[in-house]
């Protein structure tokens, strides 16, 4: 079921996080070894996500911009927004953190 809001005299509908991440990829599911609530923070982009998926991992970042090759203040410009990041250091992060690249990319 759905709950219908009205905000500012215009309706919206709010639908479980499963629901949403479902409509924003196409009608599918995504497919991915990682759990639901880390799936539902990635959807809710509160955080960048390689924040969300560098802890979950339970990588410092020390830790994961070591094994991405790159500086840990670029990586603290990455998870916090101050920088996008290169394609090539977000590939590498995606693969120290054993992720497809576009989890990183679309969620940032």
């Amino acid at each position: 079921m759905h709950d219908l809001l009205h905000i500012d005299g215009k309706p919206f509908v709010l639908v479980p996080m499963h629901e949403y991440r479902r409509l924003i990829n196409g009608g599918n599911e995504a497919v991915s070894d990682l759990p639901e609530s880390v799936l539902d923070r990635l959807a809710a982009r509160a955080e960048h996500p390689v924040k969300i998926l560098r802890k979950f991992r339970g990588l410092t970042q020390a830790e994961l911009a070591t094994a991405a090759n790159i500086s840990r203040p670029y990586l603290t410009e990455i998870e916090t927004r101050k920088k996008n990041g290169s394609i090539t250091a977000m590939q590498s992060l995606a693969a120290a953190l054993k992720v497809e690249p576009g989890i990183l990319l679309k969620n940032a």
